[in-house]
């Protein structure tokens, strides 16, 4: 049952309980952002996501959470993309709903509700885990740039052509990795869709203008350990 502020009822506290409620945003979000985007280079090997996922960014439903929010935001577009591979029409839950079901997991305490906590990778595991039974690999990369982090991030793309969550220990602004780009020189780039904008975005192009949506070559990451939330195909 929802309660008053749209946002998801547990009953009794377990998270298998937890029904999340429909949602009724002030503007549509926009659907894969990445659409236009040419690969950085001619030629070489472009790997990508496969099926569509919705934009998720600060502010993108009220809620206010500019400057703690994006690994919530992250998590959403993730989760819009896992509903919409499996071809069900279930909402993707509010901020307020996933805090709820990591503090019923006892992944986090009492106070973690209603506060501006960050989340992880990991945390967004759980969220994934708990709703749909999906499993999920952690893959900690102390050197995003090392041909073993690299081969196992072109496999994945290659294997499941899916949906990476990604924050870092230095880099903690929370992202995506939805595709994959091998030149032909061999230098190697991801495609990030960050959700850090504000406001409400005109158009796909503006997205990509602005930079949150765009190639980025790994040797211009910043030197970070990151953990990968890699999607394994719904």
């Amino acid at each position: 049952m929802a309660t008053a502020n749209g946002d998801a009822d547990f009953g009794d506290s377990s998270p298998a309980s937890l029904k999340i409620a429909p949602k009724d945003y002030a503007y549509p979000l926009l659907d894969d952002p990445q659409r236009n985007l040419a690969t950085p280079t001619e030629g070489g090997q472009t790997l990508g996501i496969r099926g569509g996922f919705s934009y998720f960014h600060y502010g993108c439903d009220g809620h206010q959470d500019a400057g703690w929010g994006c690994g919530y935001r992250t998590l959403q577009s993730a989760i819009s993309w896992v509903t919409r591979r499996r071809g069900d029409l279930e909402p993707v839950p509010s901020i307020t709903e996933i805090q709820q079901i990591l503090v019923a997991l006892g992944d986090k305490g009492p106070r973690f509700q209603g506060s501006r906590d960050w989340i992880g990778t990991l945390e967004e595991f759980y969220v994934i885990d708990v709703l749909y039974q999906l499993p999920c690999r952690i893959l900690h990369a102390t050197e995003l740039g090392s041909p073993e982090v690299l081969g196992q991030i072109h496999s994945y793309f290659e294997k499941h052509q899916g949906f990476i969550a990604m924050g870092g220990l230095a880099d903690t602004a929370s992202k995506a990795i939805i595709g994959y780009h091998s030149s032909a020189e061999g230098r190697v780039f991801l495609l990030i869709v960050d959700p850090h904008f504000v406001g409400v975005p005109s158009s796909r192009q503006q997205l990509v203008d602005e930079g949150y949506v765009r190639w980025t070559p790994v040797d211009e990451f910043p030197a970070s350990t990151y953990n990968l939330c890699l999607i394994l195909q719904p």
